[in-house]
């Protein structure tokens, strides 16, 4: 009933179209193979084949890989940080309103990143727990220039392109620039991997 409900609110949306759905992860993998949609709308928690896993099958097929909007109960979740690590572009609670879950996939649809805020203060806290990252964490970082980096801890903090370019005094289009030189350089899909990469690499601790 709430897949059924969730496919009918989205169907009905301009520009928005539900090309299939699946009832667990195996499913998710065979419909994604056959329809090869923009966005997947992950459960995080499924019978068999759990949401994590199917992420990870799903990223891994050949071509233009969808992007993977996460479905989760509760904010602690214990596989957000390894799905967020295994290449899913956003997470958003079941208790969000059908507005919040349109315009979640609209911007993972645009290649955007989307935390719900309750699970970016989960991430924070967890990080903050840490010790200092390792050098060779830090390592990762050596082919940024001191520009992308600036604009990596700035993306990190969740800045939108618009602020940062007034925070550093350049142009939106120069941020999306170096947004999308940081990808690249690092091999990354997109911000929400910025955001794990800079806290792993100790690059932005909690509380700076």
């Amino acid at each position: 009933m709430i897949r059924a409900g969730f496919a009918a609110l989205l169907d009905a949306q301009e520009g928005i179209e539900v090309v299939g759905t699946a009832e667990d992860g195996k499913g998710i993998a065979e419909t994604v193979r056959r329809t090869r949609p923009d966005v997947v709308l992950m459960d995080i928690r499924m019978p068999g084949v759990n949401g994590l896993e199917a992420t990870r099958t799903v990223l891994s097929m050949p071509g233009e890989p969808p992007r993977i909007l996460m479905l989760t109960t509760f904010d602690a979740d214990e596989y957000v940080f390894s799905a967020l690590r295994a290449g899913a572009s956003g997470f958003l609670l079941k208790d969000a309103t059908p507005e919040e879950l349109i315009h979640a996939v609209r911007v993972v649809a645009e290649g955007e990143a989307l935390l719900a805020p309750k699970i970016t203060r989960t991430l924070i806290a967890d990080y903050a727990a840490r010790p200092a990252a390792p050098a060779q964490n830090r390592a990762v970082l050596a082919e940024l220039t001191e520009r992308e980096l600036d604009v990596m801890r700035l993306v990190a903090k969740g800045l939108p392109n618009a602020e940062i370019a007034t925070e550093l005094f350049l142009a939106e289009q120069t941020v999306k620039t170096h947004v999308s030189r940081i990808l690249s350089k690092l091999q990354l899909r997109d911000r929400t991997q910025i955001v794990v990469t800079a806290y792993e690499s100790g690059l932005v601790r909690a509380g700076e």
